[in-house]
């Protein structure tokens, strides 16, 4: 594929896995190999296409900050492919547990598919409740969809909730609209609440800042499909080094500040 059609594929591409955006978009930051001020265009207009995709500012940032931006591409690619967070998510959970989900959480249904012994009450609130039971029941596990209105019974009913990030910075997340209900919710009854992180989804406060900063100009907080979440809500933390404290978790940052990303693409 051209590399600009690559380009074009990741622009258009909303909803698909962060790990195939990774991909694409290396492939097609490969053409600027002898063009630096166009590879700091092209990584702009890629977070520009794909705000909430915290992966993508993870490798852009990388690139732009590394002697070799190539090599540091092929690093992070990697790094996206080999994300160990499902496993050893899935390795964590509770044996038998019944756990609350939110709309369609990519890492969560990984580790979860892994897991016939657990429960799940998925809430819908995307529309795509009843497509995430038949994919997990097609793995064995017993799954409960419950409406977007439903999510306070839902989180009392369960002994975990799990909740995917967008993106995580150091005092606050990115995640699915319901996600903060639910966490409000699993405080008040005392269920603990476990966010997904994984590689690439952990920012600096300065680039945090810049995704949550350019992705609010653009939602209507009462029908955004995204919302931000205090980590403080949180108990847990699964990222590549297992499912820990929220503290230690945070302690695995690993994307560079690129200021280059907080201009907008021209």
């Amino acid at each position: 594929m051209h590399p600009i059609e690559r380009l074009r594929f990741v622009a258009r591409s909303q909803g698909a896995p962060a790990d195939l955006l990774v991909g694409e978009s290396a492939a097609a930051l490969a053409a600027f190999r002898d063009d630096p001020p166009g590879l700091v265009a092209a990584c702009r207009r890629i977070v520009d296409r794909q705000l909430t995709c915290a992966p993508l500012w993870w490798l852009c940032a990388r690139m732009l900050t590394a002697p070799d931006p190539f090599a540091e591409a092929r690093d992070a690619v990697e790094a996206v492919e080999s994300d160990p967070t499902a496993r050893l998510l899935a390795r964590a959970l509770p044996d038998g547990a019944a756990v609350a989900v939110i709309g369609w959480p990519a890492q969560g249904l990984a580790a979860l598919r892994r897991r016939g012994d657990v429960a799940v009450v998925a809430v819908d609130v995307d529309g795509d409740g009843y497509e995430l039971e038949r994919e997990l029941s097609h793995a064995g596990v017993q799954v409960d969809v419950a409406e977007a209105r439903g999510v306070a019974a839902a989180v009392a009913g369960v002994q975990l909730v799990v909740l995917d990030a967008l993106a995580v910075g150091p005092g606050s997340a990115l995640v699915p609209a319901g996600s903060a209900a639910a966490a409000a919710v699993a405080r008040q009854t005392g269920t603990p609440v476990w966010l997904v992180g994984g590689a690439g989804r952990l920012l600096p406060a300065r680039m945090f800042d810049a995704l949550v900063d350019r992705w609010s100009q653009g939602a209507d907080p009462l029908s955004a499909t995204e919302e931000v979440l205090p980590l403080s809500w949180c108990d847990r933390l699964a990222g590549t080094s297992g499912v820990v404290d929220v503290a230690e978790g945070l302690q695995a940052t690993d994307c560079p500040v690129a200021p280059e990303l907080f201009r907008l693409a021209g």
